[in-house]
């Protein structure tokens, strides 16, 4: 594709980045089909190469409207077009870009701003989250439908506890994140229970907090760009520590997070004093997921060495895991290694409709995208759904009668 970027924009480095997959797109199209907006609209310019038309003209210096930040608004961020895509198009940081850039020149009126707003500043912050999840809890019954399906019960809340006197010579880091301490402890408890019975020592960081792809994706990238030279500092005495062993992996429970932590390289090359410690702790992040397969030899024996009655379940891989981290098949291995049976799930490559703040800021579309992943996670009847992202469990639960849970909690019980 052929571009002459505006002079606003040509010469600063998001302009050659932008240029440069400007320049990989062949405008081929394959990308609709899998454009979860796209089959729901039959919209060209809800499709990634209608949206990158529209970021291109806006780059080029043509005026732009409130009609084009819907369109970009209402993107998933899903990266499904990009799993397809055959020229290699990085289309989520052309369209960080464009967003930016859109954002500057159409401002958007107060009441999207308040909102935006009130999720930047309250979700990433787990001191008024977690009260604010407890007081949900007590007043769910009379919270409006669309409020109290948000809120997890207290007993899904619940956790079993971080393993005691774990001290082993092998240590891994956990990111607690800001929603899923309030909204599922038990995942980064139960992975922590799983690695100690592998020899591995789990621990958190206190100061670490939100690893800043929520506010990235809600345009306040200066303030994301915060949240992972906070997240840096907090993470690198036990990277490189004065003396002895640095951890071996900073685990990631919440693929959403994962994705986001793997590109904080990218997203500070350009700040001289966190560049190269933003590389070397987007290479030790791994998925629970990479973790656990690469300890599949010690791990699969200790699976069969017990027996437990038959469970049918439905994995919902999420974007961010398949699409964002191109981690596919694995956690269907290790599932099935642990006895379970797992459904067919038709579509599979589609986006939940979570997407972080997605259901909120774009109700309709997401229940739409929700209820159709849930026709398909459940059409094989399973006995719950199990997923690798705190987002979509609590967006599939809060339109599914069975369980959803993440997918390591059942492994950590079967063991």
């Amino acid at each position: 594709m052929q571009t002459n970027l505006a002079d606003f924009i040509k010469d600063t480095p998001e302009g050659r980045e932008a240029d440069a997959i400007l320049r990989t797109c062949v405008h081929c199209g394959f990308c609709t089909a899998t454009c979860p907006t796209y089959q729901l609209l039959g919209d060209e310019l809800d499709g990634p190469r209608g949206r990158i038309y529209q970021i291109k003209q806006m780059l080029e210096g043509g005026a732009v409207s409130e009609k084009a930040q819907l369109h970009l608004d209402r993107c998933l961020t899903c990266r499904s077009c990009e799993t397809t895509c055959p020229s290699g198009v990085q289309y989520h940081r052309l369209l960080d870009i464009g967003r930016k850039v859109l954002d500057t020149k159409v401002p958007r009126p107060l009441g999207q701003r308040l909102v935006r707003a009130a999720l930047k500043e309250i979700l990433p912050r787990p001191w008024i989250f977690r009260p604010a999840v407890a007081v949900g809890q007590m007043l769910r019954p009379l919270l409006p439908s669309v409020l109290a399906d948000k809120v997890p019960s207290a007993a899904a809340g619940q956790s079993r506890g971080w393993p005691e006197k774990s001290n082993h010579p092998r240590r891994m880091l956990a990111l607690a994140g800001c929603v899923q301490p309030g909204l599922a402890p038990n995942t980064n408890s139960a992975t922590a229970r799983l690695l100690d019975k592998l020899g591995i020592t789990l621990f958190e960081a206190p100061e670490a907090g939100c690893c800043g792809a929520l506010r990235h994706h809600l345009d306040a990238q200066a303030q994301a760009l915060d949240d992972a030279r906070r997240n840096i500092d907090a993470w690198w005495p036990h990277v490189e520590p004065m003396q002895g062993r640095g951890v071996e992996a900073i685990v990631m429970t919440a693929s959403g997070c994962g994705a986001h932590v793997k590109e904080y390289g990218h997203l500070l090359q350009h700040d001289p004093a966190y560049a190269a410690k933003a590389e070397r702790i987007a290479a030790l992040t791994l998925d629970v997921a990479e973790v656990l397969v690469a300890e599949a030899d010690r791990l699969k024996p200790m699976l069969a060495a017990k027996s437990h009655p038959p469970l049918k379940l439905a994995f919902h891989s999420p974007c961010t895991l398949q699409h964002g981290q191109k981690i596919k098949g694995v956690v269907e291995e290790l599932l099935v290694a642990a006895g379970v049976t797992l459904t067919p799930v038709v579509d599979s490559h589609l986006c939940c409709g979570s997407a972080g703040t997605y259901s909120i800021l774009q109700p309709a579309l997401s229940r739409q995208l929700r209820d159709n992943k849930l026709a398909a996670l459940t059409a094989g009847s399973p006995a719950a759904v199990v997923t690798a992202n705190i987002g979509c469990q609590t967006h599939l639960q809060s339109g599914c009668s069975k369980p959803v849970r993440h997918w390591v909690e059942i492994i950590e019980e079967r063991i």
